[in-house]
């Protein structure tokens, strides 16, 4: 692509010295950090319009995309209904709707799990929200989470109007929709109601957008007469709550990186007050289940992939542990849910997620055993199941070629009933596409996998057009999935590979541990190792190899495209962390202070500051020939600021030797939006499908040579 359009935006230099341990880093693009001025404003607006001219060509390709998109959507649909307490959960979708529509309808004793229409309602169907009332004549709408009175005949919703996840509190009746308060607002995330359905918890944020307080609040009363439940003081702990599923208690968790303590407070006797499980313990990490009057905690008191022990619930501390089950080789187990007759463990195994039961037989367990669920890189998960006594549960399954599917299972004969999956308009055969687990060797011998999906007649001919994706940080997983949107590179030709690279969970807590700290240049070898070997393996040439990773991920892009930008042809970084050190080094960031156990604190350690300095994106641009860049970003973005991008853009540009005509470096904000980007789902659509034709026209595979 060769642009000969308006030239792109050069924001002034102002120059602003950085000094730590001895070391002076000139910054001439810090003061376009304050979005409060006008000229930071212009700027990227200005940006926008470079942009949108230098791209316009791709106006016809996204539409097309959107189109496809739009086309194999089921645009009218419903989830299935699931039973808690006398009532069936479910949302709707409405063709022509941005917001999906929570409801809910009766239960009667002996009813079986109704099948509704999405044309029609089911008999006494009742409105929870509907997302499309409430943003109307919104520019952004987003729910943070919804929380049902014990006695289910309120709602709370937090809401979010601007995209930086600060939320309005939403009290209404259900069965009238009449809104009973609004008042309580700035909150974060998490509400538990109290037992009598008056009251409820929430959290508050602080400066840094770290939720850090518990509050207690009357329905129908002023906000200043809350009462304060808890404040954790230390900067690198978050706060969370939740409930149980027999609303009894309130579950307040506090936790680093490493570290993690829990609190309860008895909903029926609130003057027993709080009562932590297991003060913090430096290094112990551990998350809980509360299963009558007996405590499941897994736990890394004995192995790095965790453990669960059991302890009573009345004395919950670690000395009072007893364990109940251990992993096996190369399972990390992950987290358990309690229900009468068995607890379910989830865990990653072989490098993918799944799920195992362990019977409960008399005061003990029996076997632990497998569902009756496998496939080729599929990835099977636990559904809603609210219901403590149920016997059959849903289960989800997926993978890059199969659609979510959702089955019944009955724990009790392993039949197991498909309810629904995702259908595909216009028609999808998963046989038409191929899968595999590919392995690179990182510079230090540490075997990299990668997962790849192509379509069935690709061939490993060194031609393909490639997509290689990745995260690698705070131990979260990318496993395979079943996307839409995907088809449409598919059917172009491109080959879509996630590279799993350490800093990740999918091999386990050794896994993350490798790939952070000193040890996070492991994340972007290894990226770079997955690229060069699918190359080497003749599934990608450089010429034909995009990259792409939001957030965290952006980092690593940035990352490994000054480590290796002959690699690259083009990338897309999505709300990038390229300025990594600076925000590091600002305590007062939102996130910073819990952040040091993730990157480390450059701040008080010299070591920590040269290591990361020596991989920041924006501090390592250099004067080579650079693959195309597209940023993007979100003016209200509370956990990566704008200003990253916006900064790591202009350094690109002065800095590079790229032909920038040929490959140009592109930054394109959402002036009314947040981390997640825009809302409303054909908004997003728009978003995803502009992302796509950027990427299909720089791989040079704009044209469906499979199906459609």
């Amino acid at each position: 692509m060769t642009t000969n359009g308006p030239s792109a935006p050069q924001a002034k230099r102002v120059p602003h010295e950085r000094i730590h341990h001895g070391d002076v880093f000139v910054d001439d693009y810090e003061w376009l950090r304050d979005k409060s001025d006008p000229e930071v404003i212009a700027h990227l607006n200005a940006e926008n319009g470079y942009t949108d001219a230098v791209l316009a060509p791709q106006q016809e390709l996204r539409d097309r995309i959107f189109a496809e998109i739009k086309g194999r959507t089921k645009e009218t649909d419903l989830s299935i209904p699931v039973r808690d307490k006398d009532w069936w959960y479910y949302a709707r979708t409405v063709e022509g709707q941005q917001y999906g529509i929570s409801c809910r309808a009766p239960y009667r004793e002996g009813d079986s799990r109704p099948v509704p229409t999405p044309e029609a309602s089911l008999p006494g169907e009742q409105v929870l929200l509907d997302g499309n009332v409430e943003a109307e004549g919104k520019d952004f709408y987003s729910v943070g989470g919804l929380a049902l009175s014990p006695d289910q005949n309120r709602l709370a919703a937090l809401m979010d109007f601007e995209g930086d996840e600060r939320y309005k509190i939403s009290v209404r009746t259900i069965s009238t929709g009449e809104v009973l308060e609004e008042s309580v607002t700035g909150v974060g995330y998490g509400l538990v109601w109290a037992a009598d359905g008056e009251s409820y918890y929430y959290t508050r944020v602080d400066e840094a957008w770290r939720p850090f307080q518990v509050w207690h609040h009357v329905v129908g009363e002023d906000p200043s007469a809350d009462t304060l439940l808890f404040t954790e003081e230390d900067a690198s702990y978050w706060l969370g709550i939740g409930g149980t599923h027999d609303d009894r208690w309130l579950v307040l968790s506090l936790g680093s990186k490493d570290t993690a303590e829990f609190h309860l407070l008895d909903l029926q006797d609130l003057e027993a007050g709080l009562r932590v499980v297991q003060p913090r313990t430096p290094g112990l990490d551990y998350d809980i289940e509360i299963d009558g009057q007996r405590l499941y905690i897994v736990h890394n008191r004995d192995r790095v992939d965790y453990d669960v022990s059991w302890a009573p619930l009345a004395t919950p501390g670690i000395e009072h542990w007893q364990l109940l089950l251990e992993g096996g080789e190369g399972e990390r187990l992950m987290g358990v849910s309690a229900f009468r007759d068995f607890v379910l463990v989830g865990l990653r195994s072989g490098g993918l997620a799944t799920v195992k039961l362990l019977p409960k037989e008399g005061d003990g367990f029996g076997v632990l055993r497998d569902l009756p669920f496998s496939g080729e890189l599929m990835s099977v998960g636990v559904g809603a199941n609210p219901t403590y006594e149920a016997t059959t549960l849903m289960v989800a399954t997926e993978s890059f070629v199969e659609p979510r599917s959702v089955y019944d299972w009955d724990t009790t004969t392993d039949e197991v009933t498909l309810l629904k999956r995702r259908e595909v308009l216009g028609g999808h055969e998963p046989s038409d596409y191929q899968q595999h687990r590919l392995w690179a060797t990182a510079p230090d011998g540490a075997q990299v996998p990668i997962s790849l999906v192509a379509h069935k007649d690709v061939e490993a001919d060194g031609t393909n057009p490639v997509l290689l994706y990745g995260y690698g940080s705070y131990e979260s997983s990318i496993d395979p999935y079943f996307s839409v949107l995907r088809l449409s590179l598919l059917q172009r030709g491109v080959v879509f590979a996630i590279a799993h690279v350490r800093g990740g969970g999918e091999m386990g807590r050794s896994w993350y541990l490798d790939g952070r700290l000193e040890h996070k240049r492991n994340t972007f070898d290894d990226f770079v190792a997955c690229g060069r070997h699918l190359v080497d393996t003749g599934w990608a040439s450089p010429d034909r190899l995009a990259a792409e990773g939001g957030s965290a991920g952006g980092l690593l892009i940035g990352a490994v495209i000054n480590e290796a930008p002959e690699l690259f042809c083009a990338v897309v970084t999505q709300v990038p962390f390229v300025d990594a050190l600076t925000t590091t080094l600002d305590p007062s960031m939102p996130l910073t202070q819990g952040e040091w156990e993730e990157w480390g604190n450059p701040l008080a350690d010299a070591e920590v500051y040269a290591y990361m300095k020596s991989y920041a994106p924006y501090e390592n641009v250099r004067p080579e020939r650079y693959p195309a860049v597209l940023a993007t970003t979100s003016l209200n973005d509370t956990r990566v600021f704008f200003v990253e991008p916006a900064k790591w853009v202009q350094q690109l540009r002065r800095t590079v030797t790229s032909d920038q005509s040929e490959r140009p470096i592109l930054l394109k904000t959402e002036m009314v939006a947040g981390h997640g980007g825009v809302s409303g789902r054909y908004e997003s659509w728009k978003e995803a499908a502009f992302e796509t034709a950027y990427l299909l026209d720089r791989l040079g595979a704009t044209q469906i040579v499979y199906g459609g």
